[in-house]
Formats: structure tokens, sequence, C-alpha cells
């Protein structure tokens, strides 16, 4: 698993924006940015709609007035979907990433297997990121939800 002061690993994650379907390259995508990247098991999923997502929406303007270039959510899920569930949660300040191979969240030694329920996904968590370098990173336990909500990443910064 990666750990702090560590570099994210080179992945892909997809984005679908205004004018159509972007991949950006996580090494360019994180560079010259101090980044809070947060990740869930599934969009439109009971925890990740009713608080994860949510909580990064209402706080977003405090993150960001504490230094933060961006906030992004990361899932495996594909970017069509992403769009849809941002778009439904009001999410116009996070940048809504898929991770649809799971190569990012693999990458980083995070990933879960759900078996039949829904394959492999992410374990829920929040970074910090600091050009390209973790400098904060807060892993929930199974089904838990204390470590990587907004609240707890804004007190952090």
């Amino acid at each position: 698993m990666i750990e702090q002061g560590q570099t994210l690993p080179a992945a892909t994650l997809s984005e679908l924006g205004a004018d159509g379907m972007m991949n950006h390259d996580t090494k360019e995508l994180f560079a010259n940015k101090k980044v809070v990247l947060f990740a869930v098991p599934g969009a439109f999923t009971p925890t990740c709609s009713a608080s994860h997502l949510p909580g990064f929406v209402a706080l977003a303007d405090k993150i960001k007035a504490k230094g933060v270039d961006m906030i992004a959510c990361v899932s495996v899920n594909d970017a069509f979907v992403m769009k849809a569930w941002g778009e439904a949660q009001n999410a116009e300040e996070i940048r809504m990433l898929a991770d649809g191979d799971a190569s990012f969240t693999k990458a980083l030694g995070l990933e879960m297997d759900t078996q039949s329920f829904g394959g492999v996904r992410s374990t829920r968590y929040a970074m910090i990121v600091d050009n390209g370098v973790v400098t904060l990173l807060n892993v929930e336990a199974p089904k838990q939800f204390e470590v990587s909500k907004a609240e707890a990443i804004l007190e952090s910064l």
C-alpha cells in the first residue's frame, strides 16, 4: 500500500467533461498542485452518496481556502457514471475521476475484492497530495467512515 512521503503511481484516470472524454496521466494531473483526493467504493452507493461526496461538496470552499488547488473523487466506475453522479450531487467543485479498470487503485494497493457483489473496488480513503507526493493518507477500516470524511481532511489541512 502506498504510504505518506511516496509519489503517486503512474496511471490513467478518465473524466467526462463538456468537451468529451479526457484521459489524464496521473503524473501530469497532480503535478505542481496541492490536491485532496478521496476514493469511494462506488458511485451512487449509500454512504458514498449520503455522506462522503456531499461532505466534500459542502466544504469545498473551505478546503480550497486552505491552499488546495483541486479536490478530486475517484472510483472504480466508468467516466459516464462518475459524471452522472457528480451532476446528481451538485459536485461542480469536485473533479469526478474514473478508474474504470482499477489500475490506479491497484497500483496504490488500496483495492478490495467484493466478489460477486461488485468485483474489484477501491477501499474508502482520502489523501492530500502535494506535487504528486502523498503528504497525508487516511484509509478507512472496513465498514467505517471517520478518517476520510471531508471534516477530517479539512481539520488536517
